[in-house]
């Protein structure tokens, strides 16, 4: 049977909400267009602290672009309850390492799912050492991304560290569309892949094949 993780934060949500209950959340992003909708959406429920840790982002100036979108975000952005923010270091090298020999599959596979842990354990480690209630991932909001992986991965790395995962998939009522309203509302750049050297590659590989087609 087929789990729906919307369900299930809603659930959680409204049994917090019922008990008055306002608990801490570790969230890691990915971007500041993705977080753009769970921010929105999550800090009426949580005291959040956005944690922008990708290892996998190329080239460099892209990565110090995206940590800068963030912040600016999470400055003008509107919200109940106030917003820290926590930028990791960037490492790239733990990428590379963690994605050997994966270089040549595509994006959505097997490389993808390790970069998914990569970066959520990170997350979910600090999230247990600063003694939060909840961590997860904005991930998830992605219609290209495996919102059943992140979820598997958030709750073994939950059980691992001893710290609660919120089950999510911001896609769903219509989250992934929001985050693009929200993205034009408060000016944010949109990167046009995924944020790693392959995926800039492949993308790259897609427009040429666009280009050709409409030459033919």
């Amino acid at each position: 049977m087929n789990r729906n993780y919307q369900k299930e934060l809603e659930k959680l949500l409204q049994e917090k909400e019922e008990k008055k209950e306002i608990p801490t959340l570790f969230l890691h992003s990915c971007c500041a267009p993705c977080s753009s909708y769970v921010l929105e959406y999550l800090s009426n429920y949580f005291k959040i602290t956005v944690f922008y840790y990708n290892p996998n982002i190329f080239p460099e100036e892209e990565y110090t672009k995206r940590v800068e979108e963030q912040r600016k975000l999470i400055e003008q952005l509107k919200t109940y309850y106030p917003i820290k923010f926590c930028a990791g270091d960037y490492r790239p090298q733990e990428f590379y390492d963690a994605v050997k020999g994966m270089e040549k599959l595509p994006e959505g596979s097997e490389r993808c799912f390790v970069c998914y842990e990569l970066r959520m354990r990170e997350a979910a480690k600090l999230a247990a050492e600063g003694g939060y209630d909840y961590f997860t991932t904005t991930l998830s909001i992605s219609p290209l991304k495996n919102a059943v992986k992140i979820n598997e991965i958030g709750e073994r790395l939950a059980s691992e560290y001893g710290i609660r995962h919120l089950p999510s998939d911001f896609k769903k009522k219509n989250g992934y569309q929001r985050s693009i309203v929200l993205s034009k509302e408060y000016g944010l750049y949109r990167q046009d892949y995924c944020g790693c050297v392959y995926s800039m590659e492949e993308r790259k590989r897609q427009k040429e094949s666009i280009v050709r087609e409409e030459k033919m």
